[in-house]
């Protein structure tokens, strides 16, 4: 989900509606975390699922981070009272339909899939 999103960031900054910190050319390295998703699937593929849980738990909690930083970097860019970058080319796309399923919709999902993830392997480790 994040690598295509990632290429709708970089074409909103081109069209102006969001600033160049909020894709992959400028603050937000998202996409490699949507790359190395890839990579983690191959993996899971071929080895089981135990034998790479700790590379897994680190994965989503740097997701986690990433997604996290990316969301604060689009708040502070937001033409709101608390903006702190990006004055000259604000974060308004998201403000707009479709635009607003962004925040709304699937920033909500890839949060709740790094942490289920985290939930399912801790129960593992439990068991």
């Amino acid at each position: 989900m994040r690598i295509p999103v990632e290429f709708v960031l970089f074409q909103l900054y081109l069209s102006g509606s969001i600033p160049i910190l909020m894709t992959y050319k400028g603050w937000n390295f998202d996409i490699l975390i949507g790359l190395s998703a890839l990579v983690l699937a191959v993996l899971l593929f071929f080895i089981r699922f135990s034998k790479i849980t700790g590379i897994l738990k680190i994965w989503s909690v740097v997701g986690i981070l990433s997604l996290a930083s990316v969301v604060i970097i689009a708040i502070l860019s937001s033409p709101i009272p608390i903006q702190q970058f990006a004055f000259e080319q604000p974060n308004t796309a998201l403000l707009y339909f479709p635009y607003v399923l962004l925040p709304s919709l699937i920033v909500p999902t890839v949060f709740l899939s790094h942490f289920l993830l985290l939930k399912s392997m801790r129960s593992e480790d439990n068991v």
